[in-house]
């Protein structure tokens, strides 16, 4: 069923027909990609991570290539992931940014400082994964939904997962780039 897609997207000659030069290509981009078990098959799985990152490929036109890791932060559309070289290296995921009384700075930033179970001595509450990159504001975990009217205080919100994801994907001095301008609902 996903055979001539997934031979398409990684540029195969797209017969729909599993070869055994198909079969090396696509357990490569499953190892490489962590899928679990890399059979060389082109299953649900697979095609679902080819969609995801042709839409992250998609998506970052906002977030310049460097030959560096770029945390990529889009206000716009609410999402944040990590690239390098314009590859995406982790992400596209949903994020929650500073409302209107509290923005997310835009611009250029540094991962400066991590911690991975800080706890907010000025609003009292946690903030796993916590990577800081301008000031006050981090990359962090919340408990509870990440879609609220409200916004965060200036900090870029992320669910458990995504933030434990993206605590493996940087570096204290990584480079951090906020663009865009998050929409009111």
């Amino acid at each position: 069923m996903y055979q001539r897609r997934v031979e398409r997207w990684l540029r195969l000659k797209a017969d729909g027909r599993q070869s055994a030069a198909d079969c090396r290509a696509i357990r490569a981009f499953q190892r490489e990609h962590g899928l679990e078990p890399a059979t060389g098959r082109a299953g649900a799985a697979t095609w679902a991570r080819m969609r995801k990152l042709s839409a992250a490929a998609r998506g970052t036109h906002g977030c310049p290539a460097r030959s560096y890791r770029i945390a990529c932060v889009d206000l716009d559309h609410q999402r944040t992931w990590v690239q390098q070289r314009g590859r995406v290296v982790f992400g596209p995921v949903p994020m929650r940014s500073g409302g209107v009384r509290h923005p997310t700075r835009t611009g250029w930033f540094r991962i400066f400082w991590r911690h991975r179970h800080h706890w907010s001595t000025l609003y009292n509450s946690p903030m796993p994964y916590a990577q800081f990159f301008s000031g006050g504001q981090a990359f962090h975990a919340v408990r509870g939904s990440i879609r609220t009217v409200g916004g965060s205080m200036g900090c870029v919100n992320l669910r458990l997962a995504d933030a434990r994801g993206l605590w493996k994907a940087l570096r204290t001095g990584d480079h951090v780039y906020v663009w865009g301008r998050r929409p009111r609902r």
